[in-house]
């Protein structure tokens, strides 16, 4: 039986946090990555439409800095020891070039609010909402989207930006996400909101 539930959509003042949105992730070539340029594409479209709205923009990047950050998770997943700060896999994807006054978030864990700043950023600018986009759908996409409820905002998931190497778990993240978290929406009803406040 479905849960009931209320579509709440964007508020007042929303921003647009792509999630790892890095060479590592978009990169075939990494061991961490997938080939995904429809996801890079939508990521990009988004990107022009809020900035031509002066909306917020977030990007993270997973970066290790000691052998002590994020042990466990390193254990489980060694591909992860390439994000280190002088690896080319941390860069955002050169197909998404960050601008000035774009905020770049380095995360160690899946969640884009564990143990960064992200919420105080975020709420020193007046934000209430977020599109969340980026990679992967079932691990930080859901990690970020889940924890951005868990700290008020109200999250929508913009469905084609965002992507995931098994294709089984991207459909049942966004599934699952739609019907307790977030709303996942397509990428025209996003647009299409952003678009009306600049008229």
């Amino acid at each position: 039986m479905d849960l009931n539930r209320k579509s709440l959509g964007l508020g007042n003042k929303p921003a647009l946090v792509l999630v790892d949105m890095i060479e590592g992730f978009t990169n075939p070539e990494c061991p961490l990555g997938c080939d995904c340029p429809d996801v890079v594409a939508a990521n990009a479209e988004l990107l022009a439409v809020f900035r031509g709205a002066n909306l917020p923009i977030f990007f993270t990047t997973v970066v290790f800095h000691s052998d002590d950050q994020a042990r466990v998770f390193r254990e489980r997943v060694p591909a992860l020891n390439a994000l280190t700060p002088d690896s080319h896999w941390v860069k955002v994807d050169h197909r998404l070039v960050m601008r000035d006054g774009e905020v770049l978030v380095e995360k160690q864990w899946a969640s884009a609010f564990r143990g960064t700043d992200i919420d105080e950023q975020l709420r020193a600018r007046g934000v209430d909402s977020l599109v969340v986009t980026g990679l992967s759908t079932s691990g930080c996409v859901r990690a970020t989207a889940v924890d951005g409820l868990q700290h008020d905002y109200r999250v929508v998931v913009a469905k084609e930006a965002v992507g995931d190497r098994n294709m089984e778990a991207h459909a049942a993240n966004l599934f699952d996400m739609h019907a307790k978290y977030a709303d996942v929406l397509p990428m025209s009803d996003v647009l299409s909101d952003i678009d009306k406040r600049t008229e």
